[in-house]
């Protein structure tokens, strides 16, 4: 089964931060970028944005870009996690968490098999991207 990536506008309801994280992952060439609707699922957050990069470098710049885009705009992170090892950085913004894996990392913890009864996104970079 093969699933059609969709544009990040045709998530309903997505936070406005939410879409920002997504641009700015696909901004650096983020791959697999998938969302988790964990609301009414979790008590801890509302959303999962997963991202994978292609190497260690690429995953903390992926991250990186996140934590300094958001802080342009006002969103410090409550916790960073992982970004000297840079192979499972994770970014908490309480109502929702960012996951950038290497692409070993993401299939070993398998976050969207964990999660699997969350509605669930996998997004397709803008056109031209």
């Amino acid at each position: 089964m093969s699933i059609t990536p969709v544009p990040p506008s045709s998530v309903k309801d997505l936070p406005k931060d939410v879409a920002r994280v997504v641009d700015l992952l696909f901004d650096r060439k983020a791959l697999d970028v998938t969302l988790l609707d964990l609301r009414g699922i979790s008590s801890a957050t509302d959303w999962f944005v997963i991202a994978s990069g292609t190497s260690d470098t690429h995953v903390g710049a992926l991250a990186g870009n996140v934590v300094d885009g958001l802080k342009q705009d006002g969103n410090r992170p409550l916790n960073v996690e992982g970004e000297r090892e840079a192979r499972w950085v994770l970014i908490d913004y309480f109502d929702f968490v960012v996951h950038v894996f290497h692409p070993a990392a993401r299939e070993f913890y398998q976050l969207e098999r964990l999660w699997g009864d969350a509605p669930t996104y996998v997004l397709a970079p803008p056109v031209g991207a």
